[in-house]
């Protein structure tokens, strides 16, 4: 398990801008998106929705909306990257990890709205999630995604990620890059004095 905080984690928000400079707020699921992210689901097109759970859905059944409602559980998040359209808080963006203590391997998968898709949305979330994971403590992070998923796979390899068959399930391809970020040497200045508070508060930090 990690070590941080849940009661911080809720609250724990980045900005990011986009290609063209648009703020991109990312933070953690509350239960007040709760309509919000199925509305986002829901407007996401066939194909977007397909590549992301690997099948056919309409929206999130309810256990898997209950599942990426939790922060935390078994070190699992969800967050989303949200913009301010019309006035409104708009989700435009999300993702899902996993922390794997046992192998020290941080999982994701992610989506980005049609409407924004090639403004860097993507891009930018991924180096966020890199951030993450070096705070969490992964060795690497990895996704996987359909062959077919053109998009997803030239982001990955633009990102960095090396190709692997996937042990399970040959419609899939996973993608794999190691974390080398030492907790002072993390990009994202909050996810750096996160894994520099985590490394303090460490038993081993004290011995």
């Amino acid at each position: 398990m990690s070590t941080f905080r849940l009661e911080d984690l809720k609250q724990y928000s980045d900005v990011l801008r986009t290609r063209h400079g648009e703020r991109l707020n990312v933070r953690f699921i509350e239960p007040r998106d709760t309509d919000e992210l199925q509305h986002y689901f829901r407007s996401l097109s066939t194909r977007s929705r397909y590549n992301r759970f690997f099948g056919a859905i309409s929206e999130l059944p309810k256990g898997l909306l209950h599942d990426f409602l939790e922060v935390g559980a078994r070190d699992r998040f969800t967050v989303v990257a949200t913009m301010m359209v019309d006035g409104f808080e708009t989700i435009v963006a999300e993702a899902r990890y996993a922390f794997h203590a046992e192998t020290a391997t941080l999982e994701f998968g992610l989506s980005v709205d049609d409407r924004w898709q090639g403004h860097g949305i993507a891009t930018a979330l991924m180096k966020n999630l890199e951030c993450r994971a070096a705070a969490l403590g992964a060795e690497h992070i990895f996704g996987d995604t359909l062959r077919s998923n053109e998009a997803m796979v030239s982001l990955a390899r633009k990102s960095g990620f090396t190709f692997v068959n996937h042990p399970d399930d040959w419609k899939l391809v996973r993608f794999d890059k190691e974390i080398s970020a030492a907790p002072q040497d993390i990009p994202c200045a909050s996810w750096r004095l996160a894994a520099l508070s985590r490394q303090a508060d460490s038993p081993s930090a004290s011995a």
